[in-house]
């Protein structure tokens, strides 16, 4: 069984930001990868319109945004990659300072109806 997220970012609204951005995500570094996995995050798939990205996150039952930012904090290279992806990144109408993804909230699922 596993969990899934969808959550919600937006880029800066600056085509070349936007094509370097993407670069990126075709060779994420094999760290960010592997801290990604270890957090018990079984895939990640990233869309995006415009300038507004879209994630889906599937994973264990046992995975927490709480966990993850803890092992986070204490790596290093996936702080380095944070601080270069917040260059291309902007909160949302309505974000904190400083926030990047945000949980979006589910209002529909057709298995249900």
């Amino acid at each position: 069984m596993s969990k899934r997220y969808c959550l919600a970012l937006d880029l800066k609204n600056d085509p070349e930001l936007i094509r370097e951005y993407e670069e990126h995500h075709k060779a994420v570094w094999p760290e960010i990868l592997n801290s990604i996995k270890d957090s018990g995050i079984r895939d990640m798939d990233i869309y995006r319109l415009d300038n507004r990205l879209f994630m889906i996150i599937d994973a264990d039952d046992d995975f927490s945004f709480e966990k993850k930012q803890q092992l986070d904090a204490g790596n290093a290279k996936v702080q380095e990659w944070e601080d270069l992806m917040w260059k291309y990144q902007q909160g949302l109408p309505g974000a904190l300072q400083g926030e990047k993804w945000m949980l979006m909230n589910q209002i529909f699922k057709l298995r249900d109806v």
